[in-house]
């Protein structure tokens, strides 16, 4: 069976020499040495002002909308990973969607400002597939209207826009770092702040229960992540270019074997891309099924990512959004990962060209 995604491992004896610290001084987790070592090399490595390491990427959004203090209604997307919506849910606000632009498929800037409302408090878009969103216009709107700005990047990591990382735009990015993503340390995420030192202290003591020693500040969690988890990080990170590489080229040899056969999302040539998927779209729902199919016979497995259209959802107010509905049923995700074959990238790309003939 082909796989759809495979997570990166490095060495075993990589990793063990790097928890063998832990035996020695007993600290698992709470902030612990390695932990902060991670936090330092990713903000070094993607050229950012912080980075604070959290358990997984959808606390890292619960904790953005929370150190943000946000109220009422979030605008947001329709075509993105559940947790993006559950988590304007979860801490007590109204996700209201904004329709897709059909070349990205990331939040249409040009519809967001009819649903601005006197109960708006933010924006929270979605780096569908690590391909940046309309960054400027957002802005310009957010600037306009005083409303916050926060980016589910869970898919950006060391994504750049004009020469700049993808995570310094807005006023907080979030970022998924589960086994499944380009950089992972097998659970986590990560949320950047560009506000300043004020909600970097309450990001911290908001994913510490928070308090700091006994001083008990505000309502918090537990969002810690613990030294085994950095451990992974640590090691992941010296290969992280290596693997970048790698699936540039296998992205490339799939854009060669299909050509014009499917459509594909558009990247920007300002964009610095880090290829975390390798989505397809297909004319109709039918045949995106008739061809999954066909690859599940042939022991390929595929996914649909992301169905259903958020706004579909059972559990929020149903709006509108024809072509997130649209795209949510034809986008289907080939096998893709840096130790995929050559020639199994190939194959499988043969295989869709001709079943689409």
């Amino acid at each position: 069976m082909l796989l759809v995604n495979k997570p990166f491992l490095p060495g075993k004896l990589e990793y063990s020499k790097l928890i063998e610290s832990i035996w020695d001084n007993f600290w698992l987790t709470n902030q612990g040495p390695l932990v902060k070592e991670l936090e330092s090399k990713l903000k070094s490595h993607l050229g950012v002002q912080n980075v604070h390491y959290v358990s997984n990427g959808t606390l890292a959004l619960n904790l953005a909308i929370k150190a943000l203090d946000l109220k009422g209604e979030i605008i947001t997307t329709p075509f993105s990973f559940v947790a993006t919506t559950t988590s304007v849910i979860w801490e007590n606000c109204n996700p209201v969607y904004v329709d897709i632009l059909p070349d990205t498929l990331c939040i249409n800037p040009n519809k967001i400002e009819a649903a601005i409302t006197e109960e708006t408090s933010a924006i929270l878009a979605t780096h569908v597939y690590g391909i940046p969103c309309d960054v400027e216009k957002i802005e310009q709107i957010a600037k306009k209207h005083n409303l916050k700005v926060i980016y589910d990047a869970a898919h950006a990591f060391g994504v750049q826009y004009k020469g700049k990382s993808i995570l310094s735009y807005g006023d907080i990015s979030t970022i998924s770092f589960h086994a499944t993503k380009v950089f992972h340390t097998v659970e986590g995420g990560g949320i950047v702040n560009n506000l300043g030192p004020e909600i970097d202290d309450k990001i911290k003591l908001l994913r510490n229960f928070g308090f700091e020693g006994e001083d008990y500040q505000l309502v918090g969690i537990n969002a810690k992540n613990s030294e085994f988890h950095a451990a992974m990080g640590l090691a992941n990170l010296n290969y992280i270019e290596s693997n970048l590489e790698k699936r540039k080229y296998l992205f490339r040899k799939y854009n060669e074997i299909l050509g014009n056969a499917i459509e594909r999302p558009a990247i920007r040539n300002e964009v610095k891309y880090n290829y975390p998927y390798y989505p397809i779209i297909f004319k109709s729902e039918n045949e995106l099924l008739r061809i999954k199919s066909e690859l599940e016979y042939r022991e390929i497995q595929s996914r649909r990512y992301f169905t259903p259209s958020l706004n579909e959802l059972p559990y929020v107010t149903y709006k509108k959004c024809p072509l997130s509905e649209s795209y949510s049923k034809r986008v289907l995700c080939l096998p893709f990962y840096a130790d995929l074959k050559e020639e199994d990238a190939l194959k499988i790309g043969s295989i869709v060209k001709e079943l689409l003939q």
